[in-house]
């Protein structure tokens, strides 16, 4: 995964000017899922760890540290891009989710600094969790199933 790569997702956003980016954090075939708190914007459901590309940071950049700040954990490799999502954040900006799976260090040091829980999930466990569409599309591309 390298830099021009992510420049050119960038440039095919198009109007979207928001970028949040996703880790789909993946260990021994399952992903790490966090639920936002239950007082927040859309709380309770459980999302990848995510969050908002500064001003002049780039995508690989952005993801190494919203790794860091919600997990603990550092990413290793990133795998490979899995796709993204456009939605309408709490703030009605148009927003997209550039999502990527990553391995990341000793997962038995994992910290949750902003959500209330989380789990390790298998495919067939998905259905047992309150997770977006957005989300589950993105594992099934992920999974390799038929979007």
């Amino acid at each position: 995964m390298n830099e021009e790569f992510c420049n050119d997702l960038i440039k095919k956003a198009g109007e979207i000017i928001r970028f949040i980016v996703g880790a789909v954090i993946v260990i021994d075939s399952k992903v790490l899922l966090l639920q936002r708190p239950e007082v927040d914007f859309m709380g309770g459901i459980y999302e990848f760890p995510s969050g908002k590309v500064e001003i002049g940071e780039s995508l690989l950049a952005a993801l190494h540290r919203e790794v860091k700040e919600e997990t603990g954990l550092n990413i290793l490799k990133i795998i490979k891009y899995v796709g993204h999502f456009d939605y309408e954040s709490k703030s009605g900006k148009k927003t997209r989710q550039f999502n990527f799976a990553v391995i990341v260090s000793d997962s038995s040091k994992l910290k949750l600094t902003e959500h209330d829980n989380y789990i390790w999930s298998r495919e067939e466990e998905l259905s047992k969790y309150e997770v977006t569409d957005c989300v589950k599309e993105i594992l099934k591309i992920f999974w390799n199933k038929d979007v």
